[in-house]
């Protein structure tokens, strides 16, 4: 296993042209299906959870420095916003006949009769993807961008929702809660004095939150800017083909969370502004007193 695919893939032959032969040859082959290969992204502020079917040894193999593999995505064209990534982070590839060629460039050159008029001609590209992530413990409290906040940086927005399939939470590991949110009362000044003590040790934002047991088998809904500190159990996570968020908590489990991470897609003339930061957040969905109720998936029962 290499830090993006299977070794046995690395050594395939890469096609940057004739992709639309190659894609269309893959095609014919497997009578409509496009096998891709295993996509494994690192996020250097978490510890993997190990419920991913990646081989322990390779769960560094990007580097200790970048982080573990905590991440699988599915059908990607969209890169991983990672410090440090390499050239095709988060791309997904099509394998077929020795030889491998990304996804992006299948989309790109076939166009609607791969994906379907109606998406190609409205986005011009596979607008989405989804993912796996695995974490042995929580990830910080943090929101993804609207659509016209991430335009700010030439970005695209994130809604997201999330699955815990059965069949990957064999254990929940250190931390099966999620916060969401705020709880209701609480007051904008209470969240502007959690992102002024960011360096005075824990800032306490968890304090202003409320944590939900997670069950496996149902899900929630993410809108943009509503913050979330997603727990321990495998998550299964259809979401929009973008990787912007910010982390509005600086401590999780002892490890800090740098500043550059609350600030990485918010314009780079408000990285200091502090009321831009938390006038980010949507603050009736944030404090919605009926917050469960109107995000929650129930899981499906056969009757």
């Amino acid at each position: 296993m290499t830090a993006l695919n299977a070794k046995t893939v690395q050594d395939l032959t890469t096609i940057d042209s004739n992709v639309k032969a190659a894609a269309e040859r893959a095609l014919e082959a497997t009578g409509g299906l496009l096998r891709l290969a295993p996509n494994w992204v690192p996020r250097s502020f978490l510890q993997p959870g190990l419920r991913l079917k990646l081989h322990p040894d390779d769960t560094y193999a990007y580097g200790l420095d970048r982080g573990g593999i905590d991440e699988r995505w599915f059908g990607s064209t969209t890169d991983a916003a990672n410090e440090g990534r390499v050239h095709d982070e988060g791309q997904s590839y099509v394998v077929h006949d020795g030889q491998r060629f990304q996804l992006k460039d299948v989309v790109t050159e076939l166009g609607g009769d791969i994906i379907g008029s109606s998406i190609f001609d409205k986005y011009g590209k596979w607008p989405v993807y989804s993912k796996f992530f695995d974490n042995m413990g929580p990830i910080p409290h943090h929101m993804h961008q609207t659509a016209e906040q991430a335009a700010l940086v030439g970005q695209e927005g994130k809604p997201e929702s999330y699955y815990f399939p059965p069949q990957h939470n064999n254990v929940g590991n250190n931390f099966p809660y999620t916060f969401m949110g705020f709880e209701p009362g609480t007051t904008r000044q209470q969240v502007v004095d959690c992102i002024a003590n960011w360096n005075k040790g824990d800032n306490k934002i968890l304090e202003l939150s409320k944590a939900y047991k997670l069950q496996p088998g149902t899900g929630w809904l993410i809108p943009p800017a509503v913050l979330h500190a997603p727990g321990s159990l495998c998550t299964y996570e259809p979401q929009w083909g973008s990787d912007v968020f910010g982390m509005y908590q600086n401590l999780v489990e002892g490890r800090e969370v740098p500043w550059s991470l609350l600030v990485k897609d918010m314009p780079e003339d408000k990285h200091q502004d502090i009321d831009f930061i938390v006038d980010q957040l949507d603050w009736d969905k944030n404090v919605d007193p009926n917050f469960k109720d109107n995000n929650y998936l129930e899981p499906i029962v056969d009757t």
